[in-house]
């Protein structure tokens, strides 16, 4: 019995070994690449954020039932979190291209700073805010962002199964 159940481990061994190395043989899936938007389409889509930003805004200050004292808070915070076009998303890619490798970090980096300077507005915004709420304001306002974090997660999820590469041969 022992000597059936050795052979049948160094035969799993095998087996496993063997289809790893058939794993490792099949070539990565070729990368898709996302057609860029124009800058008309990025314009568009911004002007089409803004809209669903701003119905949810809307229904976010009647569900808070936001003050007058409250207001101007308000609308520091709403102000903060205006939606734009990224700095790196000017759609010049032909002028970036034109870069050297240290240009191009360094205006990665120039983009990444005025993305956290951009951050940073808004966690003050949102700090001066929350801080004029009442209790209850404040979770209700909480569970309002616990919502928009969870649709925001499966809008996400969403997209990445969109851009998933077809199954290769092996897959079918």
């Amino acid at each position: 019995m022992f000597k059936r159940s050795k052979q049948q481990m160094m035969a799993g061994f095998i087996l496993s070994v063997l289809s790893g190395y058939a794993a490792a043989q099949t070539p990565p899936p070729p990368a898709q690449e996302l057609p860029s938007a124009s800058p008309a389409e990025q314009q568009k889509r911004l002007e089409e954020a803004r809209e669903k930003m701003a119905k949810r805004q809307a229904e976010l200050h009647d569900q808070l039932k936001i003050t007058p004292a409250q207001e101007a808070a308000w609308k520091a915070f709403v102000q903060s979190t205006e939606p734009r076009l990224s700095a790196g998303k000017d759609g010049n890619d032909a002028e970036r291209e034109k870069l050297n490798a240290v240009e191009r970090m360094e205006k990665n980096l120039d983009n990444l700073r005025d993305h956290q300077a951009r951050a940073q507005a808004r966690l003050t915004a949102l700090k001066n805010l929350y801080s004029s709420l009442t209790p209850d304001q404040q979770k209700r306002f909480d569970d309002h962002h616990k919502q928009v974090r969870k649709d925001m997660q499966d809008r996400m999820a969403r997209q990445m199964m969109r851009h998933d590469v077809a199954p290769t041969a092996h897959q079918r």
